[in-house]
């Protein structure tokens, strides 16, 4: 006759059967919660990554700040120093033209006060010569006042052409006239000096005015 079975032995088959069960399903968790299987969310930051980027984008802000400030400061500092120059430059130009028109006016003042004692010799001449009927004392006179005019237009840079028998240059001399020459050596060279030129410092005073051979 086979043995009884118990209430106790009835229910432990089942009872194993869920047991290890429940074990099975604890180890798939914690195969699915281990390191391997965590994934990590780079999407979403966590505070300490949003506090460091606001300071970052703060320290940008004040960055941006200092150096619009130091472009406005500099800004200022070119503008100052273009206006300062701009008032020397017009300084500068007003006392140029005061001293050119000074020095225009003291030239001619000093030009004609060098004259003077020449007409002043003139004057004497005049007078001596109105008693007179020695020519020669006059002529000899009138020759030492010439001299001592044309020093003193040599001492103060002009000096008297010398176009005699020199080839024609329409920048120093004016021809007034061409005559027919016999020699071929002569045309297009100076045959007479109607009136002087002059020069001032190797620049033309006046030209001289020639007959020129043809």
């Amino acid at each position: 006759m086979g043995k009884k079975k118990t209430g106790n032995g009835f229910f432990r088959r089942p009872w194993n059967k869920y047991k290890k069960t429940m074990e099975d399903n604890q180890n798939k968790d914690k195969e699915q919660q281990s390191p391997e299987a965590v994934v990590v969310d780079d999407v979403n930051a966590t505070p300490a990554e949003d506090q460091v980027a606001e300071e970052v984008v703060a320290e940008g802000a004040v960055d941006a700040e200092d150096k619009v400030a130091q472009l406005e400061k500099d800004l200022a500092k070119e503008k100052k120093e273009y206006l300062f120059l701009m008032a020397e430059f017009d300084n500068f130009r007003k006392r140029t033209l005061k001293e050119k028109s000074e020095l225009i006016r003291n030239a001619g003042e000093s030009a004609f006060k060098g004259l003077l004692p020449i007409v002043d010799d003139f004057e004497r001449a005049l007078k001596a010569s109105e008693g007179s009927e020695d020519a020669s004392a006059i002529r000899e006179g009138m020759e030492l006042i010439y001299k001592k005019l044309k020093k003193y237009m040599e001492q103060n840079g002009v000096k008297e052409m010398d176009p005699e028998d020199k080839v024609f240059d329409a920048d120093k001399h004016e021809a007034i006239t061409a005559v027919p020459v016999p020699d071929e050596d002569m045309k297009g060279k100076i045959i007479d000096t109607v009136e002087k030129g002059y020069t001032i410092n190797d620049k033309v005073l006046r030209h001289a005015k020639v007959v020129v051979g043809q």
